[in-house]
């Protein structure tokens, strides 16, 4: 059998042909609700400072839905940052050692944070489980606690993923990414890192 080959077959194609359109409409998912969150964070700071100067009382409900938007665009926000390699970083020691150790760091950092998000995801998902048995709700808008909480788990386990195929794709291509859809910063020719910076906004 020739090398790839098994890969090859049909069968195996329609999964990634299948995974790969998953992943499309994750990402559009994603961008959907992050910008989506961001316009409600503005019309609700922006409508009640303009509620309250007009026409005297502030909208009582605006913290609410500012707080959960801001809840819905941090969590959520984790696997697009991972993908688009938009997080911070401490990158001084990375950027100055060669090129095999940051393959190694790019394969390993990716690792040790889709650990931690697992674990993170655990254990927020048994803290929005306490928030529904306890039935809490809202101050104004009375609505249950849990459905604010529940984008924890959900953000910090679609970063976990991503962070798990950051670290297949550096362990299955020769040049190292910083996100899946990001080569490292530091293998761009210095006259395409403005291209590149303007392509990944």
């Amino acid at each position: 059998m020739k090398k790839g080959a098994f890969f090859d077959n049909p069968f195996f194609r329609g999964i990634g042909k299948a995974l790969n359109m998953l992943d499309q409409a994750i990402l559009k998912m994603e961008e959907f609700i992050l910008s989506a969150s961001v316009i409600v964070i503005s019309l609700m700071i922006c409508g009640n400072v303009i509620s309250r100067e007009l026409f005297g009382p502030s909208i009582y409900f605006h913290a609410e839905v500012a707080q959960f938007a801001i809840i819905i665009a941090t969590f959520m926000g984790i696997s697009y940052g991972a993908r688009k390699g938009r997080h911070i970083s401490m990158s001084a020691i990375y950027d100055s050692v060669p090129f095999k150790f940051r393959k190694f760091m790019a394969i390993l950092i990716p690792l040790g944070t889709a650990i931690a998000l697992f674990v993170l995801a655990y254990v927020s998902f048994q803290y929005v489980q306490n928030a529904y048995e306890r039935g809490t709700t809202t101050t104004s808008l009375r609505v249950p606690i849990y459905l604010m909480y529940m984008f924890l788990p959900i953000g910090f386990l679609l970063g976990a993923i991503q962070y798990v195929r950051n670290m297949l794709v550096n362990i299955f291509n020769k040049e190292v990414y910083i996100g899946t859809d990001a080569l490292d910063y530091n293998d761009i020719e210095p006259e395409k890192r403005e291209l590149d910076d303007n392509l990944q906004v």
